[in-house]
């Protein structure tokens, strides 16, 4: 075979994206186990048994607003509750929903983790979910007769991969001289398919609040992360 022609057509995913992605794909294993009755979970068998286990985790890792509202109200701090705000990332309501955050999850962190350092792709990732969650507690603060559901799922942590792609996209077109506002047809897509979907299945969800969250948060965050980007923002500071 000739050279260069026995190369795999794939980039090949990064550990860290695979880690970040790893708990979801387990979770999801766990529950198809527990439905083909290969994995005793005490609760019976078959799909009943599956729903059941699916239901108990995302009861024990939803990330409830009203909570942390109590507890801030209280001058209380539970860290059980606490950890809802990274937890809730891996556990999902469908196996469609959870297989759309894992591709998002392992194409969008493939391209991020080629310019960030592991420990920075981590860092987007978690960052971006807990933005997400703060934001949407504070919306819930704000306007408290809003119906504001218990959040679960990746959806918030992909979107900062989508703020940290975007991040990566306006600088490359700003070297170029390019309209840097192309960079954001990706968010403006996802959005537009937000919108639609609400209209058509009007479930009245405002999840769509802290998942721009986390697109801003990760998209914020990379000025940071980019390596070098602590000592450019250090020589800014200075300079004023």
């Amino acid at each position: 075979m000739r050279p260069g022609f026995d190369e795999s057509p794939f980039n090949p995913v990064p550990l860290v994206v695979w880690l970040l992605a790893l708990p979801v794909i387990a979770s999801e294993a766990a529950f198809g186990l527990a439905q083909t009755g290969l994995l005793n979970t005490g609760l019976g068998g078959g799909q009943g048994s599956a729903l059941a286990m699916r239901q108990i985790a995302a009861e024990r890792t939803a990330f409830v607003p009203d909570i942390v509202l109590r507890m801030w109200s209280l001058g209380l701090f539970d860290p059980r509750q606490a950890s809802r705000v990274l937890t809730y990332s891996f556990v999902h309501l469908s196996l469609v929903h959870a297989l759309f955050v894992v591709v998002f999850t392992l194409a969008l962190g493939n391209m991020v983790a080629s310019q960030f350092r592991p420990w920075a792709v981590v860092a987007l990732f978690f960052g971006s979910a807990i933005g997400g969650a703060l934001v949407y507690t504070l919306i819930a603060a704000m306007f408290p007769h809003w119906r504001m559901a218990p959040l679960i799922g990746g959806y918030p942590a992909v979107y900062g991969l989508v703020g940290a792609f975007t991040f990566l996209l306006w600088t490359r077109l700003g070297q170029q001289n390019a309209n840097r506002m192309r960079a954001f047809s990706l968010i403006g897509i996802l959005l537009l398919f937000q919108l639609v979907f609400g209209l058509l299945f009007q479930d009245g969800s405002l999840y769509w609040v802290s998942e721009v969250a986390g697109f801003a948060t990760g998209f914020a965050l990379s000025f940071a992360l980019i390596p070098g980007g602590f000592q450019r923002i250090r020589r800014q500071l200075r300079q004023r």
